[in-house]
């Protein structure tokens, strides 16, 4: 999420700590066949239209699936969380989370919408503040992947981010943070792993389904996608080298869709507008494997 899309939003959100009866979740792996979740609510906070959130959809894409099916409202007003989202209903932390989705084509019909999915982990702490790791994909240009990490609390948040055009094998950006002081630092070393990247030939998060994922470390976090053709799992950034950035205390797991009017993709600076249509985001899958004590 964007910095003053976070400030805007941890002023409203009460500040909740974790205490030890909080429950925490085992392995899962939700396939959205059902009409329920196990795993998963409902939390959207914007207009509370039927159709943004349904289970069991057969899916459009791949005869075969049964989806998580979300369809922004053209009526929701811009921001973070107005349009449909699943949070987990109890806690995660340190493990390989993943997820199987293909984001809504739009170019065609509406080259300069401002529109967001969010594949992401989030949850603010009173004492630690935010703890968020997150994919995400604007729709104006799905060659385009940002990953990354918020930590910090409100009002001095700090952004380790890495933005990529997986098509061409271009990495925008590899950048340290605040957006209190204006602080904005190129990383380097160990905290650039991979320093290029290979391109997928026609990536395209648009065209169909690809199984993205992260593996959270208490002192490293490792972004990746499998290759479509061969099954290899490709690191898209390997951060470590240091803990400024990781996330430490447990999050909730999260997915949503939302409208944007302020961050314009990379290549399009054009692409805030209102989205004109119920576009629709299918979800294969998403899965959560804690690691065990001493995992690398």
């Amino acid at each position: 999420m964007q910095q003053h899309i976070l400030s805007a939003i941890l002023f409203f959100i009460p500040f909740i700590a974790i205490s030890q009866t909080d429950k925490f979740h085992s392995s899962f792996v939700e396939n959205f066949a059902d009409s329920t979740s196990h795993y998963f609510r409902y939390g959207s906070t914007g207009n509370k239209t039927e159709f943004k959130y349904k289970l069991g959809v057969n899916s459009l894409t791949e005869a075969e699936a049964q989806i998580l099916s979300f369809k922004i409202d053209p009526l929701d007003s811009a921001g973070a969380g107005l349009g449909p989202e699943i949070i987990s209903k109890c806690f995660t932390h340190f493990g390989t989370y993943a997820a199987r989705l293909k984001v809504p084509q739009t170019r065609a019909i509406q080259p300069n919408v401002g529109a967001v999915v969010g594949f992401f982990t989030y949850h603010v702490d009173s004492l630690h503040g935010l703890s968020e790791i997150d994919f995400e994909w604007l729709l104006a240009d799905p060659t385009i992947i940002y990953i990354g990490t918020w930590t910090g609390h409100s009002g001095a948040l700090r952004r380790v981010g890495r933005t990529i055009n997986l098509a061409k094998g271009i990495i925008y950006h590899t950048v340290y943070r605040e957006n209190d002081t204006g602080i904005r630092t190129p990383l380097s070393g160990r905290q650039n792993q991979p320093d290029t990247i290979a391109a997928i030939a026609d990536f395209d998060a648009s065209a169909k389904f690809y199984t993205y994922g992260f593996d959270w470390y208490a002192d490293r976090i490792r972004w990746w996608i499998i290759h479509p053709t061969t099954d290899e799992k490709i690191v898209l950034w390997d951060y470590q080298g240091s803990t400024r950035g990781v996330p430490q205390h447990p999050t909730l797991y999260r997915m949503n869709f939302w409208h944007t009017d302020a961050w314009p993709v990379e290549t399009n600076a054009h692409a805030i507008e209102k989205p004109l249509q119920p576009y629709e985001l299918e979800v294969d899958w998403m899965s959560y494997e804690p690691f065990k004590s001493g995992s690398k």
